[in-house]
């Protein structure tokens, strides 16, 4: 099983940018496609975005489409979420997780989940 360790989370001004690692470990990280999640103080776990094992499919919630951006390095076992004209919305705690079997939007085929990330956007 693949366990995620997040970082490069912090405070930052609404319109400024962070970008989000998650180092993975175990040999199956390149055959898993990978997601990010946030989670608001008092509201669910919510898709931000994933990326297929090769990378060749990407997707995104609506409300970052534009702003985020998903990547992955399978040499290095890392995937990123660059994140542009960060807003307030955007605060909470981001997680990275793994799916053994596709991209998906919902949290239900994620089998490994990291400790998160806290992401502060101040306005």
């Amino acid at each position: 099983q693949v366990q995620l360790i997040e970082s490069g989370g912090g405070l930052v001004q609404a319109g400024g940018s962070l970008r989000l690692s998650c180092a993975a470990s175990g040999r199956t990280f390149s055959t898993y496609a990978m997601g990010w999640f946030r989670q608001a103080p008092g509201k669910e776990r919510e898709f931000v975005a994933a990326i297929s094992w090769s990378a060749g499919l990407r997707s995104y919630a609506d409300s970052v489409k534009g702003r985020f951006t998903i990547s992955r390095d399978n040499a290095k076992n890392t995937v990123y979420l660059q994140m542009n004209s960060l807003k307030p919305e955007d605060t909470g705690v981001y997680y990275c997780a793994s799916n053994p079997s596709r991209i998906s939007s919902s949290p239900m085929g994620y089998i490994s989940w990291g400790q998160g990330t806290q992401v502060t956007v101040s306005s």
